[in-house]
């Protein structure tokens, strides 16, 4: 930089920091190309004329979406099951995460107030975190396949596969929000002789409520989305109705079934808005 440059304060005319930006990228670049190379990536297979032929024909035929009366009612019914999975599933789930994570909750502890938690309290805390880690280590895909073994095909298969993986996934993240969130409220009411009931509902649960609502919503949102992919494997709803629609080619039913899925998901971010405005 020219000292009349300096001298009038004027901006660099290159980025301090490029050489960082720079090494960053190719870093990236260098690791994810033996990945790309692992997973035989080769994404110009797409462009092969026969997958482009077979590709059109299959998108074209979504066009008109299908709309007859007797299609629209069975995706109707599909779609409440499917609803009622997912709440289901997420509704067993949550009562599993809650008392999951109050127990991995550090900010609930007496015995950490004092600067160390106690050998026992960490121990059950270690051990409970170890079980959220075993249940939502396992997909709920596999979960469902375990269970329609057991209960058969239906829906009660995919309510429990999705209440066993979501109750590990609530579980955690409920105890980080609260662990990471203002404990001072909460360590005022434990030191002064409250119970950690009372400091639960008086202090953290004010404190963090919209989080832990617009995750909630947002882990129903992914409870909808997961019915649908187990309804591939025998859990029913719209899963199973696009399975269907997939193997007959029926492209235009396809793309009613998908703007069924983008509804939904619309319909779960208003209400994940709305709560966050009433929470917050």
């Amino acid at each position: 930089m020219s000292p009349v440059r300096a001298a009038a304060g004027a901006p660099p005319l290159r980025d301090p920091a490029w050489r960082g930006r720079v090494t960053a990228v190719l870093l990236s670049a260098l690791l994810l190309w033996p990945m790309l190379v692992a997973t035989e990536f080769r994404p110009w297979g797409l462009f092969d004329p026969r997958s482009l032929e077979v590709t059109g024909r299959f998108l074209a035929s979504f066009l008109p979406p299908a709309h007859d009366p007797g299609f629209l009612q069975e995706a109707a019914q599909a779609t409440w099951r499917t609803v009622a999975m997912a709440t289901a599933g997420l509704a067993l789930g949550w009562a599993l995460a809650v008392p999951l994570a109050l127990l991995s909750c550090e900010a609930l502890s007496v015995s950490a107030l004092a600067g160390r938690m106690a050998a026992g309290p960490q121990a059950l805390r270690v051990a409970v975190r170890l079980v959220l880690v075993v249940l939502r280590s396992v997909p709920e895909l596999v979960w469902a396949l375990v269970f329609v073994r057991v209960v058969g095909l239906g829906p009660t298969a995919g309510v429990l596969a999705i209440a066993l993986t979501y109750a590990g996934m609530l579980g955690k993240v409920y105890g980080e929000i609260l662990d990471s969130g203002e404990l001072g409220p909460a360590h005022t009411l434990l030191r002064g002789g409250a119970g950690r009931l009372q400091a639960l509902l008086y202090a953290l649960l004010p404190l963090n409520a919209a989080e832990l609502g617009s995750y909630t919503v947002y882990r129903w949102e992914c409870a909808v989305r997961s019915s649908v992919v187990l309804g591939f494997v025998g859990a029913g709803g719209l899963g199973q109705l696009m399975d269907n629609a997939m193997k007959m080619f029926n492209g235009g039913e396809v793309m009613s079934l998908l703007l069924v899925f983008v509804a939904l998901v619309a319909v779960a971010d208003r209400v994940s808005s709305v709560l966050r405005r009433s929470l917050g």
